[in-house]
């Protein structure tokens, strides 16, 4: 039984210590090397201290990296650091040994020769290059080495970034290849691509192409860098930051270093040339703009005497900065009103300005380039397209944008215009297939070129797709708002899918309508989703603007009965004679917090944004997030214990709500109380529902009983007392404002169980109905009002 218990990762940059970090979060105990620093004194050179400053301070920018690159600050207990001249023996004890240092051949053959002479026999060793073909690193090195030596492609930032592309070596195993792919994908969460030992491999040999090539036609077309990001940011499925945003974030050295590597190692490549950047970008670069590294790139941010942020961009003719105006085109305009994202971008591509033509001109050359890559750097459309998801975070990737224009449409404007279609894609057309991708019966086939033919999508059996379920007829109950899916054995889904996931009306009702069919139908519920983007929402919380409407027509009676039938809901989730499990991820606020909190179980994602943050928009949790979290709290002290002082656990409870804390991972959440310790992290997204119905499954088998429901002892008055003196010294260092006192003095009385002497036992319902009343006494209050207010039009929290 081959395992990774121990790991090394030899280079301690940016890349390497964000591999060292998501193996540490995986539980894995890592080596983290790097070289003696080259300009030691003499006495230096006998100091351990010194000798590893420079994987010292790796660990240490890997640690204080915003966004987090740790699961929890915990983590980092289970890096140890070296040097590879005192510490290379270290290695012999590892399981698998991944280098990541400077993209030198000669750098790399020596280090792996070193590394021959003393890995263990069946250690896997991988690269992290993405430019140096393995055939030549492992060039001299024994077959015995070469059968467990591979690549291994991580994505920065690599906690975040969903791809690994996996390089087998020409001797390399099918063994090793198999467990390196099921370790990638089910220990440390990773979208595993296929990759063959070219240039760049997929995600950047077609990312860069796509980056490289629309400049230059920005340049021939006379369009500005804001005008190419509004074109192919959000309305395209990209992500925010387009084109030039990511190439700052990612650095202009870093994307030309990718560019000329390409341009150099593949002299028979027909779009050559693509890769070849513009003369001003180089003479950027000659000046330090590399982007975010240098705080100016593309963009960046001016501060005007009185503090006042000042976007602005750069002009390619004079690489002066001017204010960043906020372009449009008619085809964006056109975009905005369509619903799909495949509508957008044919509103987009197939409109007739400036920025259609443009954009036109892009997309086609992007689509007939990704064509023309098969078989060469892959086998398959899949692998490109599931690269460029997962490494670019594109909603679609190239086969499924041309399928989502129409792949006959888009070939005949193609020919039209005098572009040569691959003949794959004539092939494809000429037998009477006219899409790269179809679903049958729920599974989803890929046009396979070799074959001629469709052929299924390969993806684990762990791996539920809600939308090859809905799509083979497998929604038993839908409105707008949400489905009830069947999952199979007698599990079904209750998947949101309003905006951002929130909580309205519409949900609520359905809750319960849903748990009713369950209940006659089923063995038990998973409530979970599976929205995109990064990093999703599995609900970002109550419909703000439903409940502000409410109170602007003083509807106060019905706001108190949407509380009073939502509270129902999730408490029937708490009791129902059948288990229920939350599968939460991404962003889980609020109302998706107290969700999960009324489940029985949490299957969460590793990357979880969950905590109770109503006190920024001036509210409190009131669909039984006050109750349950306290609940969750005290459950786990054992029933024999009766001396309990229950202010240690209403503290850090009421102290969850009243500073609005959220948490950065799932292990944080855990650390915040939020997930229990029958709660599970899974670090695969992909996989979490399928998780989920085997938690539900696994209940059931172990004869699942529903919780009694009994009364709470609570901390009553003598909390109160206790919070006020803390709440008063933050007030006083101006940690909190005025409002927020007020609101977390009531808060404290709503947790502690209202105007009762310590210890007292509570029923639920009184707890519940102290949510309700200061929920609806807080609406009427000027001040959240105006919270609500600016985060409806802003988007941020507003503090007053």
């Amino acid at each position: 039984m081959r395992k990774i218990k121990k790991a090394a990762v030899i280079g301690s940059g940016v890349m390497g210590g964000g591999i060292a970090a998501l193996l540490a979060g995986a539980g894995i105990e890592t080596l983290l090397l790097d070289i003696v620093p080259f300009d030691l004194t003499g006495e230096e050179k006998q100091d351990p201290v010194a000798r590893n400053r420079i994987v010292k301070t790796g660990l240490d920018t890997l640690i204080m990296t915003q966004p987090p690159l740790l699961m929890q600050p915990a983590d980092a207990a289970r890096i140890s650091i070296g040097n590879l001249e005192d510490d290379f023996e270290r290695l012999a004890a590892c399981d698998w040994i991944i280098e990541v240092v400077v993209e030198n051949l000669k750098i790399k053959q020596d280090l792996l020769k070193r590394l021959e002479t003393i890995r263990k026999a069946d250690a896997v060793v991988s690269t992290n290059t993405s430019g140096i073909p393995l055939k030549a690193m492992s060039k001299g090195l024994s077959k015995k080495f070469r059968q467990h030596f591979m690549g291994t492609h991580f994505f920065n930032p690599v906690r975040y970034m969903k791809l690994l592309e996996l390089i087998p070596g020409e001797d390399t195993t099918p063994q090793i290849l198999e467990f390196m792919a099921d370790f990638g994908e089910r220990i440390l969460g990773k979208g595993i691509v296929w990759a063959k030992d070219t240039p760049n491999f997929v995600g950047n040999r077609i990312g860069v192409h796509g980056m490289v090539k629309a400049m230059q036609l920005m340049i021939e077309d006379g369009l500005s860098i804001p005008q190419v990001d509004a074109l192919f940011g959000p309305a395209m499925g990209r992500p925010k930051t387009a084109m030039f945003k990511t190439s700052d974030l990612v650095g202009l050295d870093t994307l030309v270093h990718v560019a000329r590597n390409t341009y150099d190692l593949v002299p028979g490549d027909e779009q050559r040339d693509a890769f070849v950047v513009p003369a001003f970008i180089t003479r950027m670069i000659d000046k330090k703009l590399l982007g975010k590294k240098t705080k100016a790139g593309f963009y960046k941010t001016d501060l005007t005497p009185e503090w006042k942020k000042i976007r602005k961009v750069i002009d390619p003719g004079t690489l002066d900065y001017v204010e960043l105006q906020r372009p449009t085109f008619d085809c964006l305009e056109a975009a905005k009103t369509a619903k799909t994202t495949a509508d957008k971008v044919k509103a987009i591509v197939y409109g007739d300005d400036q920025g259609a033509r443009f954009a036109w001109k892009v997309i086609a050359g992007s689509l007939i380039y990704a064509a023309n890559r098969v078989p060469e750097i892959s086998d398959t459309i899949v692998e490109i397209d599931n690269a460029m998801k997962w490494g670019y975070n594109f909603e679609m990737g190239p086969f499924e944008t041309w399928d989502a224009i129409g792949v006959k449409d888009a070939v005949l404007k193609m020919k039209k215009e005098g572009y040569e279609v691959p003949a794959n894609v004539d092939a494809m057309l000429e037998t009477g297939n006219e899409s790269f991708y179809k679903t049958e019966n729920g599974q989803v086939l890929y046009y396979d070129f070799t074959a001629g033919t469709y052929k299924p999508v390969q993806v684990s059996a762990t791996v539920v797709s809600l939308a090859n379920l809905k799509s083979a007829g497998k929604v038993v109950k839908q409105s707008k708002s949400a489905s009830l899916v069947d999952l199979g054995d007698g599990v079904f889904c209750c998947e949101f899918h309003s905006k951002m996931n929130a909580l309205n009306k519409e949900i609520v009702d359905f809750i319960a309508e849903g748990l009713d069919l369950v209940d006659a139908e089923g063995v038990g519920l998973v409530i979970g989703n599976q929205a995109g983007g990064m990093p999703g929402a599995f609900s970002a919380g109550g419909d703000l603007a439903y409940m502000a409407t409410l109170a602007r027509a003083g509807k106060f009676d019905e706001m108190d009965l949407f509380l009073k039938t939502a509270q129902d809901g999730l408490q029937r989730t708490r009791y129902a004679t059948f288990p229920v499990v939350a599968a939460p991820f991404g962003l889980t606020l609020g109302g998706g917090c107290e969700v999960c909190l009324g489940a029985d179980r949490i299957v969460a994602h590793a990357d979880l944004y969950m905590g109770l943050v109503e006190i920024g928009v001036g509210l409190l949790p009131a669909g039984g997030g006050c109750l349950n979290l306290y609940k969750k709290f005290i459950s786990t002290i054992p029933a024999p214990v009766t001396d309990v002082d229950l202010a240690k656990f209403f503290v850090p409870a009421f102290m969850n709500i009243a500073m609005a804390k959220f948490s950065n991972s799932a292990a944080d959440a855990r650390n915040n109380g939020l997930l229990g310790p029958q709660d599970r992290i899974v670090f695969n997204r992909d996989y979490l529902i399928g998780e989920a119905k085997k938690e539900v499954l696994r209940m059931v088998a172990d004869g699942y009983a529903p919780p009694v429901k009994s009364p709470v002892k609570v901390v009553g008055q003598a909390a109160q007392g206790m919070i006020n003196a803390e709440l008063y010294n933050m007030r006083s260092a101006n940690y909190i404002s005025d409002y927020d006192l007020f609101l977390a003095k009531r808060i404290a009385y709503v947790v502690s169980g209202g105007d009762v002497a310590p210890n007292t036992l509570v029923d639920e319902d009184v707890i519940l109905k102290l949510e309700r009343d200061a929920f609806i006494d807080f609406w009427q209050e000027e001040k959240t009002r105006a919270r609500v207010e600016h985060m409806l039009k802003t988007g941020k929290p507003l503090r007053n």
